[in-house]
């Protein structure tokens, strides 16, 4: 049985920016890798020409669909225009994915083998047991790590690689999380969306899965990108356990409060 089987059709959303050099190539494998899967390439009017390629890919093959975005936008933005329009035209399954071969497609499958046995959100985990990276600088790992154990600790969630956007969703799950409310980008939209899911009780899963450095092209990871996740978490958690604090003594004060006769 494949995984759509139970979950109608699958839809990978790769938001692009100056992608020439990987598209084709991410493209190609996602179609091996699961041929009833549906791409959405979410462009942000790249200057290199990656749109152009995507549209050519686009006429050969209906699997093969392209969103023209009028600039770049970042990457939050492009994920909620791409569940957006996946919610929009009846995908039972939304995956996010990286467009320069740092996730691989041939994982995906597990990913969605996870859906398929239950989960409402599935993450490919670097940092679960079977989980690896290749060729990343060490601070890289101390940047993603530390802003795991950072999360887990502020938000007391037990996910291990929060900032990961190698990612499942149910179609019913991205319905139930309020995206409209969600105005967070780079590693903090992960964050964000992982977050939503467990406070509105959907089951989480992490997969391991072996995380490549690009190849081809700059890397998108940004200083702002780095501070906006920490600054956001920060203020989530220092909420979340404020919240935590009043129910404790709300509930004290209750117990200690006389019964009525």
């Amino acid at each position: 049985m494949t995984s759509t089987d139970a979950l109608d059709r699958v839809l990978v959303i790769i938001p692009t920016y100056n992608e020439s050099q990987n598209i084709e190539s991410i493209t190609n494998r996602l179609r091996r890798a699961v041929p009833e899967a549906h791409i959405l390439i979410a462009d942000d009017n790249s200057p290199d020409g990656t749109g152009d390629i995507a549209d050519r890919m686009a006429e050969a093959d209906e699997h093969v669909h392209v969103m023209h975005r009028t600039g770049k936008q970042g990457l939050g933005a492009a994920y909620l225009a791409g569940f957006d329009w996946g919610l929009e035209h009846g995908y039972g399954v939304l995956v996010s994915h990286d467009a320069d071969g740092s996730h691989q497609p041939e994982e995906l499958p597990r990913l969605l083998q996870a859906i398929d046995d239950g989960a409402d959100m599935v993450k490919g985990s670097r940092w679960v047991r079977g989980g690896s990276i290749v060729n990343w600088p060490a601070s890289r790992v101390l940047i993603s790590k530390g802003g795991s154990l950072w999360t887990r600790l502020m938000l007391g969630i037990p996910v291990k690689d929060a900032t990961g956007g190698f990612n499942a969703y149910r179609a019913s799950t991205l319905r139930g999380m309020n995206l409209d409310e969600v105005a967070s980008a780079g590693y903090c939209f992960q964050i964000d969306l992982v977050w939503r899911a467990i406070k509105h009780g959907f089951k989480v899963v992490e997969v391991p899965i072996e995380f490549v450095e690009r190849e081809f092209g700059d890397s998108k990871m940004s200083r702002s990108i780095v501070i906006e996740a920490l600054i956001r978490t920060t203020l989530w958690g220092i909420e979340h356990r404020l919240g935590q604090l009043g129910r404790l003594v709300s509930g004290l004060l209750g117990r200690g409060r006389p019964k009525e006769r």
